[in-house]
């Protein structure tokens, strides 16, 4: 149906209304009531296409997802990820003879395929981990893809900080399918380190590899002994995320995957035949074990979740939650700090609030420092007129001694004069000239 065909069902179906006038209590203590108009639209506006045109965009750019496979040699993974996306990403092993040179550290294999589906194009992206759990020491087996997916972080952010950021390449680790052995008995040490290390940067998936090898008894205890280590160890697994706006078949939908994990899936490219039909499976003596048969695994809900419902909920974790806080973390550490009030939420009469104490605080401070100031002044000035007042009592003091010595010498100048001796001794006079010597 085009467009216009669109435009004339919806003027059909939409009747002008009458303008229907409300009546709101009065504001304020007003006498007038406030006459409020609620209007539908009477015609075809077109932002009911907003949906088609986000569609057309996708589809034209298309749709980009990496995923990393991680488990001990031997679990399946390349046949599982063939089967999960139903092409020959991983080309069939041929028989080559075994190596006995030991790998010194585990590898990071990176492959990259095109897929097209109805006319949706994927750019899929599988990281391998070829050596993971191989070694007779496994201690530092989570280092190489800790770093490799830490890096492809610092990737990203150095994107980010370009001038020209028009061609961005996001090749973050969107999700993380771990393979666990089908033991039965509960988690190994390395897939607890494994998972510990990692919950924090990727949405971990885990799955039991080739539970084909143990009974339907046996995977639900195994299942129940490996959530039981997650809970305790306090390990993060991707959750499917949930909205107020979802109906009931979608919440019903997530609570059954969710139920399933971790998944106990089993891998098969090859078709076999059941009942007339051809089937992708394994066949065995005791009969064939369907991938696509729920009854027989959770292959086609790890699907499900993975491509069908969750793949974009997964590339918003990714980058909303797990890249924020690993970038929060990196920016911290070079010691860049974010000023709160960047995006802070202004109240007007808040920050009025704000702004007056701000102001008494600095004339509070203000009225300090001048207070200082002239107490030291003052502090300054008596110490000068203590000085000066020490000077001029000791010149009163020489001043009165001196005068009280004047004093005594009248007075005894007085009594001589009084007893008729002379004041002051006769003294002969000095004759000048020349001396002769005879």
């Amino acid at each position: 149906m085009s467009d216009t065909e669109e435009q004339q069902q919806a003027q059909q179906q939409q009747q002008p209304e009458q303008q229907q006038p409300e009546q709101q209590p009065q504001v304020n203590g007003a006498s007038s009531a406030i006459n409020v108009v609620r209007k539908k639209l009477t015609g075809y506006v077109g932002f009911a296409n907003l949906p088609n045109q986000v569609h057309r965009k996708s589809v034209k750019k298309g749709f980009q997802f990496t995923c990393m496979v991680v488990g001990e040699s031997g679990l399946g993974k390349s046949t599982l990820v063939n089967t999960l996306f139903n092409s020959q990403l991983y080309p069939p092993k041929k028989n080559v003879e075994p190596s006995h040179e030991t790998p010194q550290t585990v590898e990071i294999q990176s492959i990259t395929s095109d897929i097209e589906e109805n006319g949706v194009r994927l750019q899929l992206t599988v990281v391998d981990t070829p050596g993971f759990g191989d070694f007779v020491n496994n201690e530092q087996s989570w280092k190489p893809i800790l770093d490799d997916i830490e890096s492809r972080f610092d990737a990203y952010l150095e994107q980010e900080n370009r001038v020209n950021r028009r061609r961005m390449v996001d090749n973050r680790i969107h999700a993380c399918i771990y393979f666990i052995a089908p033991t039965g008995h509960a988690l190994k040490p390395l897939d607890i380190e494994f998972m510990r290390r990692l919950h924090t940067r990727v949405n971990l998936i885990p799955v039991i590899a080739k539970a084909d090898t143990l009974t339907e008894e046996e995977v639900a205890s195994f299942k129940q002994r490996i959530l039981a280590d997650i809970n305790y160890h306090n390990i993060q697994i991707y959750q499917a995320p949930t909205s107020e706006y979802d109906d009931e078949e979608t919440v019903a939908e997530n609570r059954e995957i969710m139920s399933k994990i971790p998944f106990a899936v089993v891998g098969s490219d090859k078709e076999v035949e059941v009942d007339g039909k051809q089937v992708r499976g394994r066949k065995y003596p005791w009969g064939v074990i369907e991938v696509d048969n729920e009854e027989h695994c959770d292959f086609v809900k790890l699907r499900q979740m993975l491509i069908r419902t969750h793949m974009e909920e997964l590339k918003e974790f990714t980058s909303d939650i797990l890249y924020e806080n690993y970038r929060t973390e990196k920016l911290t550490a070079m010691g860049i700090q974010q000023d709160p009030s960047v995006f802070k939420e202004v109240n007007p009469v808040q920050k009025m609030e704000e702004e007056r104490t701000a102001h008494e605080q600095k004339l509070s401070k203000m009225e300090a420092e001048m207070r200082a100031v002239f107490q030291a002044k003052v502090q300054e000035k008596e110490q000068k007129l203590k000085h000066s007042e020490e000077e001029l009592y000791a010149r009163h003091k020489q001043m009165k001694e001196a005068l009280e010595k004047q004093r005594l010498e009248l007075e005894e100048k007085k009594r001589r004069l009084e007893s008729g001796r002379p004041i002051t001794p006769e003294k002969a006079p000095k004759k000048r000239g020349f001396t002769f010597n005879k």
